[in-house]
């Protein structure tokens, strides 16, 4: 019985360190990412990649690079992408963009609050003719947001879904990004851009000491038991002078 629980308990604490040591690992990871991200969002900005470069785009390779482009919005196809803010729920504005180099890009101009939703009410803030975009490049996100799937039949969106959006709005093919626009001085204010939350949680090294804590403590209480079983056993044991009368 001694050596079962010696095993599970064996077991036991060779899986928890490796969960330790797996949360070390992520932390480490995980600071990387951050500094890149700091890096890229910092930067001069380069030119949006086109077609050729999109097969080799990944969020480890591209996500959140300053980039800037040159074309004329679809106005008319606006996408409204529902959205919670510092400034209070809303949507964001989500505008094809036809570049110079041939290509469709999605934009996020910005959020726009719930009032301000019907294009009707900021046609001010459209532009016209040809502009310059310059922002955070974004990988595309699927399918919607958490537990409320996008529904194109009733034009409900809660993700930006760049393969969805281009589908329902006719565009053919489009970039596999969009970009987050940098803050622009529109008429009236809206939609309002420069607001991506650049924020990655980094919670590792708390779960990494309670691996290592968990891990330490079966040990210990395996330790206990095996020396309390061990004791017990030796005063079960049989004493050849027990009862030897001098």
């Amino acid at each position: 019985m001694l050596a079962v629980l010696g095993t599970l308990a064996g077991v036991g604490i060779a899986g928890l360190t490796a969960l330790g040591v797996w949360q070390v690992e992520r932390r480490a990871w995980k600071l990387d990412l951050i500094d890149t991200v700091e890096q890229r969002i910092h930067a001069a900005p380069v030119t949006a990649p086109g077609p050729a470069a999109w097969p080799a785009i990944t969020p480890a390779s591209a996500a959140y690079r300053r980039v800037t482009v040159r074309g004329h919005y679809l106005n008319d196809r606006e996408t409204r992408v529902q959205a919670v803010t510092d400034l209070g729920p809303g949507f964001w504005v989500v505008t094809p963009l036809i570049t110079d180099a041939g290509f469709t890009v999605l934009v996020n101009r910005g959020f726009v609050p719930t009032e301000r939703r019907d294009p009707a009410t900021r046609q001010n803030g459209d532009i016209a003719g040809q502009t310059a975009v310059t922002g955070l490049l974004r990988l595309t996100e699927p399918k919607g947001a958490f537990l409320r799937a996008n529904d194109a039949a009733t034009d409900r969106w809660y993700s930006r879904d760049v393969a969805a959006i281009a589908a329902a709005r006719g565009l053919g093919t489009v970039s596999p990004y969009f970009i987050d626009a940098d803050a622009a001085d529109l008429p009236g204010g809206a939609p309002r851009g420069g607001l991506t939350v650049v924020a990655f949680p980094n919670n590792h090294l708390v779960y990494a000491l309670t691996w290592f804590a968990l891990a330490a403590m079966l040990a210990g209480l395996s330790a206990f038991v095996t020396r309390d079983e061990w004791r017990r056993m030796a005063e079960r044991r049989p004493n050849p002078r027990r009862g030897v009368r001098t």
